[in-house]
């Protein structure tokens, strides 16, 4: 008897292994083929950030989501013959919603970085962005503000989360004493804290701050750009942590495509002069 009830707990054991392993070897979720079973690919996107993405009030539901990343979003969801659910959450609650996996995709300008490539799976870089990264302050300010050093004593803002807030980690918090450093949920927030002179200073993407100013008028962009690596002036798609490479692969075909077709390009130059003629703020 002793030596069935050995048989048998070690047999218990084996299969108890048995299923640890398999369950480390399925842990990865085929994002790809869930999508196509339910017809539906969910993007997440923050839809304060004109050209890329922004909200035409005119318009409702998904139809006002507008700009770049939603026409890639888009031709996505075309290719895989599915439909298509934008989710708008702000910037942070987003990463953080895509390092969970929570949702299929986001496409909100979302620029390369070391920290986000860790907690997240990022693709191929399908747009670089022209202008760096800078400041948008007042205009009369506009030659106040030309140096991380012109910062001393200046009230400055950025986006919680963005890549915006990491250079001011990186190279100017240790190198001035500002008067405050603030964060907020989105730039177009941060614009208009520099706008109604709750801030001074808002580092920033200059491309689309300057958009933004085009738009508004009582803002300027200063020339001074901070130094970046390369790689962070790519912006790309983020997929969850545990995803398998299947929807990546996927989206990595879609962007060489539309690079081909130089069709990116065109499309932002579109929504450049859309969210002017909308004015939007």
């Amino acid at each position: 008897m002793k030596k069935v009830i050995a048989f048998v707990l070690a047999a218990l054991m084996i299969l108890a292994c048995t299923a640890c392993g398999g369950k480390d070897d399925t842990a990865k979720k085929d994002r790809l083929a869930q999508i196509k079973e339910n017809g539906k690919i969910t993007l997440v996107t923050e839809p304060y950030f004109a050209p890329m993405e922004f909200i035409d009030p005119n318009k409702s539901g998904d139809d006002q989501f507008q700009g770049v990343d939603i026409e890639i979003a888009k031709y996505i969801a075309d290719k895989l013959d599915v439909e298509l659910e934008i989710v708008a959450l702000d910037f942070t609650p987003l990463l953080v919603a895509m390092a969970d996996g929570k949702y299929d995709m986001a496409i909100s300008a979302i620029a390369y970085s070391p920290s986000r490539a860790e907690a997240m799976n990022l693709t191929d870089v399908y747009m670089i962005t022209g202008g760096g990264y800078g400041f948008i302050c007042r205009s009369e300010d506009v030659n106040k503000y030309n140096s991380i050093a012109s910062l001393e004593g200046a009230t400055v803002i950025t986006q919680s989360g963005s890549v915006q807030e990491f250079l001011y980690n990186d190279q100017i918090k240790n190198a001035v004493k500002v008067k405050e450093f603030k964060l907020v949920d989105n730039m177009t927030t941060a614009y208009l804290a520099v706008s109604e002179g709750k801030a001074d200073v808002c580092v920033c993407s200059t491309e689309s701050a300057q958009l933004y100013a085009d738009a508004n008028g009582g803002l300027a962009v200063p020339e001074f750009r901070l130094t970046v690596d390369p790689n962070m002036n790519g912006t790309v798609v983020a997929l969850g942590p545990d995803d398998t490479d299947t929807l990546k692969e996927f989206i990595n075909e879609c962007i060489a495509e539309l690079k081909a077709k130089d069709q990116i390009t065109k499309w932002n130059d579109e929504y450049k002069a859309y969210a002017a003629s909308l004015g939007i703020e």
